[in-house]
C-alpha cells in the first residue's frame, strides 16, 4: 500500500468514527455538559462548541442534526439553570428551524414546549422574591417573549394553521401576562426624572404585554382564560367612565374590546360570544355592574357616561349575526362608539380589525391603498399578534383616510 492510499484510509476511518468530522467536538461539548455545577464559564463553551457544530452540520444539509442538536443542548443548558446562556441557543435554534424549513411536527412540537417548561423552571430557581423583577430577569423576560414570538412566526409559515399552532400561541400569551406582571412589579433606583421616565415606558410596555397575552390566548381559541386574566383588573373609574374622558378607557375594558374585534375579524364568533358571556358573568355583574344597569346608561345622553365597552361588544356580535345588508347598522355603530374606540391602545390596530371586519361580513371594501396594509397586518397576526410590527406611519395615515367613512 502506498503512503499516499495509508494517509487517505487513516483520513475516511478518522471521519467515520468522528460523526461528520465533529467527534472531537462532540465529545468536548459533553463533558461540558455533563460537569457538575455548570458554571457560566462552562456553559458558555458549551455554547460556543454547539454553535459551532450546529453550523457545520446545516452547511452540510444535516438539517435534522442541527436541529436537534440544539434543542438538546438548550435543554440541558436551562436544566442547569444557565438561562443566559441557553437564550442565545434558543435564537439560534429558531433561525435554523426557519433556515432548513423545518415543519411544525408534534416532535417539534412538543420540544418547543419542553423548553418552555425547562425555562419557567429555570427562571423560578434562578430569581426569586424582589429579584424575581430585577432588570436581568426582565431582559431575559422580554428575550423568551421575543423568542416565542419568532417560534409562532416560523409556525404560521411552515405549519398547516393559518397563524400558526394553538400551543404556540398560549405559549406566547402566558410569556407575554407574565412579563405584564414583572413589569407592575419592577421598580428603578435612578433620579426621579429617570424614574418617571422609566414608569412611563413600562406602563406603555406593560399595556403593550397585556395586548399579545389576550391577543394570542384569542388565537390560542382560549376565552375563558382571558376572562380569568381581565377579572383580575381594576374596574373602571369614574374618570375612566366619564362621558367624554380625555385619558383611555380602563385598561381591561380597551382588552376586552380588542379582543373581542380580532376575534371577529377572524370570523370567530363561537368564542367571541363566549368571551362576552363570561366577561358579564364574572367580571361585570360580581361587582355590581348589571347589564340592565348597563344597557340603559349606553343609550341615556343625560347620566353622563361614556358608552361601556362591553355594551358595545354585545350590540356588535348581534349586528355581525345578520345578513351583508345589515352594512349600515355597522358603520353606524362604530361612528356611535368611535370616541372611545380611537382611544384604545394603538388605535390604527383596532382600525385595522373593524375595516377587516367591515370587509368579511358587509362586503365594505377600503381604499385601495389601505386594502394591502389591512391585508399585511392581518398576516402578521402569526407572528406579532397586530401589536407589534405594524407600521406605525402607514397605519395612521390609513386611519386619518377613514375619519370620514366608516368610523
Amino acid at each position: 500500500m502506498s503512503a499516499a492510499s495509508a494517509r487517505r484510509r487513516k483520513q475516511l476511518a478518522a471521519r467515520s468514527a468522528g460523526e461528520g468530522g465533529h467527534g472531537a467536538v462532540l465529545k468536548k461539548l459533553e463533558q461540558a455538559l455533563e460537569a457538575p455545577n455548570m458554571d457560566e464559564t462552562t456553559a458558555y463553551e458549551a455554547l460556543q462548541l454547539a454553535q459551532s457544530i450546529i453550523r457545520k452540520r446545516i452547511k452540510q444539509g444535516d438539517f435534522d442534526a442541527a436541529c436537534v442538536l440544539c434543542s438538546d443542548t438548550s435543554l440541558r443548558l436551562l436544566q442547569s439553570n444557565r438561562v443566559s446562556v441557553a437564550s442565545q441557543l434558543l435564537s439560534l435554534l429558531v433561525e435554523a428551524l426557519r433556515e432548513t424549513h423545518m415543519v411544525d411536527s408534534q416532535e417539534w412540537i412538543d420540544r418547543i414546549v419542553a423548553l418552555q417548561a425547562a425555562h419557567d423552571s429555570a427562571m423560578d430557581a434562578t430569581f426569586s422574591g424582589d429579584a424575581a423583577s430585577s432588570i436581568e430577569a426582565l431582559r431575559l423576560a422580554r428575550l423568551q417573549r421575543d423568542w416565542l414570538r419568532d417560534v409562532t412566526h416560523w409556525s404560521s409559515d411552515f405549519g398547516k394553521i393559518h397563524y400558526g399552532a394553538n400551543v404556540f400561541h398560549e405559549l406566547f400569551a402566558q410569556q407575554s401576562h407574565r412579563l405584564a406582571m414583572m413589569l407592575t412589579g419592577s421598580s428603578s433606583t435612578s433620579s426621579n426624572n429617570a424614574t418617571n421616565d422609566n414608569d412611563d415606558d413600562d406602563a406603555n410596555e406593560r399595556v403593550e404585554a397585556w395586548c399579545d397575552a389576550v391577543q394570542h390566548m384569542a388565537l390560542a381559541e382560549q376565552p375563558d382564560k382571558i376572562v380569568a386574566w381581565l377579572a383580575t383588573l381594576p374596574a373602571p373609574t369614574d374618570v375612566e367612565s366619564a362621558l367624554g374622558h380625555l385619558c383611555a378607557p380602563a385598561l381591561r375594558d380597551s382588552l376586552l374590546t380588542r379582543t373581542v374585534l380580532l376575534l371577529a375579524a377572524i370570523e370567530n364568533l363561537r368564542d367571541a360570544n363566549q368571551l362576552v358571556r363570561g366577561y358579564i358573568n364574572q367580571v361585570e355583574e360580581p361587582s355590581g355592574r348589571t347589564m340592565a344597569a348597563l344597557v340603559k346608561s349606553y343609550t341615556s345622553k343625560d347620566d353622563g357616561k361614556a358608552p361601556t365597552h362591553v355594551v358595545f361588544c354585545c350590540m356588535l356580535l348581534r349586528v355581525l349575526e345578520k345578513d351583508a345588508s345589515a352594512g349600515p347598522l355597522y358603520s353606524w355603530l362604530l361612528r356611535s362608539f368611535k370616541k372611545e374606540l380611537e382611544k384604545l391602545p394603538k388605535p390604527q390596530v383596532g382600525l385595522g380589525f373593524t375595516t377587516k371586519i367591515g370587509q368579511k361580513f358587509f362586503n365594505m371594501q377600503p381604499p385601495p391603498n389601505m386594502l394591502s396594509m389591512v391585508e399585511n397586518m392581518m398576516g402578521m397576526m402569526g407572528g406579532g399578534g397586530g401589536g407589534g410590527g405594524i407600521n406605525p406611519a402607514m397605519m395612521q395615515a390609513a386611519f386619518a383616510q377613514m375619519q370620514g367613512g366608516m368610523m
